[in-house]
């Protein structure tokens, strides 16, 4: 099987081609650029350049991977369009995939606690125990920091590890890697929705109603 996979979740830029045998991932080629202002402009040529280096084609692709968050808005839907697109331009499955969960995936063995950047000094997380133990959150690092005892992790994982100090050993990437995603992804039934974990509105809201002038 193979499954192309796709996150802009983060401040990473991630496609990858990944074969699948016997439910074991075997990363072919991947592209990453971390740039968080960029999902947009790579994502696509990230793409082409992944499966050129992999030496296949969209034709044999047989099912997409995409992380579906948390993360900001405008970044987040960049992955989530291009791989629904696809989907639909060939015909093939797209499985969503909280790109939590991904992280997760690349580290196990552990009592986990995945963190990555929310912006204005807040982190999105959630738990993990071989599976998900809480659902993906966005909280201030000082409250997660707090609940850690209660959730009993051991170690930490994901790029927020890197800006805020949890107090447990770091390990695992920064970032969703392909074959995290694909190993975290339910590919043996049908994909769900792709619906996408913001967890919190964007900045951009709707302008009022224009205030009134009065006659003088």
């Amino acid at each position: 099987m193979l499954v192309l996979a796709v996150d802009t979740a983060t401040p990473a830029v991630t496609a990858g081609v990944v074969e699948l045998t016997d439910g074991t991932p075997r990363v072919l080629a991947e592209c990453v650029t971390v740039d968080a202002k960029a999902h947009g402009e790579l994502l696509s040529p990230h793409l082409r350049d992944a499966l050129a280096a992999a030496g296949r084609t969209l034709a044999e692709v047989d099912a997409l991977v995409c992380g579906v968050g948390p993360g900001p808005f405008t970044g987040l839907r960049a992955g989530m369009v291009t791989a629904a697109a696809l989907g639909h331009s060939l015909d093939r499955p797209v499985f969503p995939v909280c790109s939590l969960d991904a992280i997760a995936a690349d580290v196990p063995g552990h009592r986990l606690l995945v963190v990555t950047d929310a912006r204005r000094r807040e982190v999105y997380w959630a738990a993990y125990d071989g599976a998900r133990l809480t659902e993906p959150d966005v909280s201030a690092p000082a409250d997660v920091a707090a609940r850690i005892a209660d959730l009993g992790v051991t170690h930490v994982a994901g790029y927020g590890a890197t800006l805020f100090d949890f107090g447990l050993p770091v390990v695992g990437p920064q970032h969703p890697t392909p074959a995290g995603l694909v190993m975290a992804a339910d590919l043996d039934g049908a994909p769900g929705p792709l619906t996408p974990l913001y967890l919190r509105r964007p900045d951009a809201v709707e302008p009022g109603a224009r205030k009134r002038v009065s006659a003088r």
